[in-house]
Parts: structure tokens; sequence; C-alpha cells
């Protein structure tokens, strides 16, 4: 059946992140020596493709925890123009994200960094290349997939990152409540799980946005990714504020628009909402409250944001299936890419 792995991988998420906590649980105590040993002075978030956007995400949530400067650029970047991505001379820690372990500009990107400063890498699989390179490795082997488009590696390998955020921070409050997410999925996905295909369901629609800032600008970024692989649609991702200086000319009664809508800036953000659905957007609002998806997850607006990963997930699944297509052999694409 075209998608049943994809779907599988979907639905399955809560009980992988709870997984993953346990995981991260038992190593807490490494993780919270190695950032203290490590003395760094700033950070670099690295991966190809879907991980080079949780790295965007990583490091957004990091700087904004942790008060370190930090960045997230793509593997390729690191590897062949270090001189843009880096400054050798500071004491800088890379954070590799692959779901592979084997994809060849992340291998190279560590190979040309490890000569210079410390290494941690987070992936899926214990016995890759990756796994073996840094000085600390964090394997999530729950999170391994049949399919070629990621979800539920990319939202395991971004909750992991939020909590070495959480853990360098001495933020042990958010740590703790990363236990509930699990439950606050199961519940998102029991509710909303029929959503997503009433949206997509529609020959008119011929775009997608996806707007999210701060620490949702990486999630947006994925999210559009995943409408890109799995459906062939056009779509892209922009910050609130900047989708109307430009992109909202495109905005026509074809558009559907998703909105992960912060806490801390919800008034401004549904602003920029209101004003594309008086323009004809179709929105689908994702929020903790008071949204068209809620998360009522009770879990500190920082660590949360895994959470607007599934049902934007399933909004380019139900696409995929809408146009015929098979998520879980996207046009054109390989799991690894080696060069």
């Amino acid at each position: 059946m075209a998608g049943e792995y994809t779907r599988a991988e979907i639905l399955s998420q809560p009980d992988v992140w709870a997984a993953a906590v346990r995981t991260l649980q038992q190593q807490a105590d490494t993780i919270r020596a190695f950032y203290r040993e490590g003395q760094y002075d700033h950070i670099v978030f690295t991966g190809c493709g879907s991980t080079y956007y949780a790295a965007i995400a990583a490091a957004a949530i990091t700087q904004h925890l942790v008060g370190i400067p930090a960045k997230g650029i793509p593997a390729s970047e690191v590897w062949l123009y270090p001189a843009s991505a880096y400054q050798p001379q500071r004491r800088t820690l890379l954070v590799s994200i692959s779901r592979s372990g084997e994809t060849t500009e992340t291998i190279r990107a560590v190979e040309s960094f490890q000569a210079k400063n410390d290494i941690l890498t987070l992936n899926c699989y214990a016995d890759k290349t990756l796994s073996n390179m840094g000085a600390l490795n964090l394997v999530f082997p729950e999170a391994q997939e049949e399919s070629i488009a990621q979800t539920r590696a990319f939202s395991t390998l971004y909750l992991a990152s939020a909590a070495l955020a959480a853990l360098w921070a001495g933020r042990e409050d958010l740590f703790g409540q990363m236990e509930k997410l699990a439950g606050a999925g199961r519940r998102l996905l029991n509710v909303y799980g029929d959503l997503p295909a009433k949206v997509v369901q529609d020959e008119a629609i011929d775009r997608f946005y996806f707007l999210g800032s701060g620490l949702r600008y990486g999630l947006a970024c994925e999210l559009s990714l995943k409408m890109k692989e799995m459906s062939l649609s056009h779509s892209e991702p922009f910050h609130f504020m900047e989708f109307r200086h430009g992109p909202m000319s495109m905005v026509t009664p074809s558009t559907v628009l998703v909105g992960l809508l912060s806490e801390h800036n919800r008034a401004q953000e549904r602003l920029v909402l209101d004003e594309m659905a008086r323009r004809g957007a179709r929105l689908v609002v994702i929020a903790e409250s008071d949204a068209d998806v809620e998360f009522q997850s009770g879990v500190d607006e920082t660590v949360r944001n895994v959470l607007y990963l599934p049902v934007g997930q399933l909004i380019a699944f139900e696409r995929s299936l809408y146009r015929s297509f098979d998520p879980d052999r996207p046009h054109n694409l390989n799991a690894v890419v080696r060069l």
C-alpha cells in the first residue's frame, strides 16, 4: 500500500520520543560533563537536507537557552567553505546530525573539522561511519526508518538537540518536562489525525507556505521540504513577518498557509495570518491553544516545539496520496546521498 512505511513512522513518533528521552536520561551526566569540560565559545550544528533544517532549529534553541553563539550550517559548507562557516581560532564544538550516518558531505565535514575542535554526533545507527567519529556519539536506533523522507528520525534528532540545550543550560526543569511530550503527541495524533486529509483534498490548491519564527523557523523549513519531497508541490517556508515583505503577493484562494504559532509573539504572528486569510489564504494554525490544531501539552514553549511536526508531516503525506504518489518513495530521491 502506498505510504505504509511513512504513515507508520509518523504515527509511531510519540513512542520513539519516549525511548529517546530514556536514552538521554541515561546519558545525562555524560552530556553535562562533555559540555562543561569543553569550555566552548561557539557551537556549529550541521547536517544535510532535513538534518540541515534540524541544525538550524537546534542552533536556535541552544543559543536561546545556553546563551552561547550557535548556528546551523549545511555540512557541505563546513567541508568546502570552512573559512566562512566557522573561525578555527575559536573553541568551537561541531554537532553533526545525520539519520544514516553515511552521507558524504557530513562525513567530509567531520573529517575536515576533527583536527581542530571537538565533535558530537547525533544519528540513528550505531554501526555507521559517523557514530564512531565524535568525542561523544549519541544514537537513537528506534528512530530508524524504511521510508526515504524523514519524519520520526527528524523529530527525534531534533528532540535530542533540544535536550542537549536544556542540559547544557542547567535547566533540569525543562529536561524533566520532555517526558510529557510522548503523551501530548499521542493525544495530538488521536484528535487531529483526520484533519490533514480534509485540508489537502482539493484540486484547486496549488501552493503551500509554512510560517515559523524564532525557534520554529527550522521546523517550518523541514515541513515545507516534506511537502516538496512527498507531493511535488510548490512549497516554501518563511518567518512570519518576512512573509509580508514580498511573498504575500503569491497568496490566492488556492494557497494553504500553515502557521506554527508561538506563545510569546502570538499577537503579532496572528495578525499576519489574519491578513493572509483576508487575501484568500486557507489557514491551518498550530499552537498550544486557541488554534486549528491545539497541543494542550502543558509543556514549556521552549521544549514543546517538536509537537508542531506530526500534523505538518501528515499534511504533506495526505497531499502525496491525493496526488496519487507514494510517500515512501519520493521522486528522484534516495535515503542516503553519496558523492
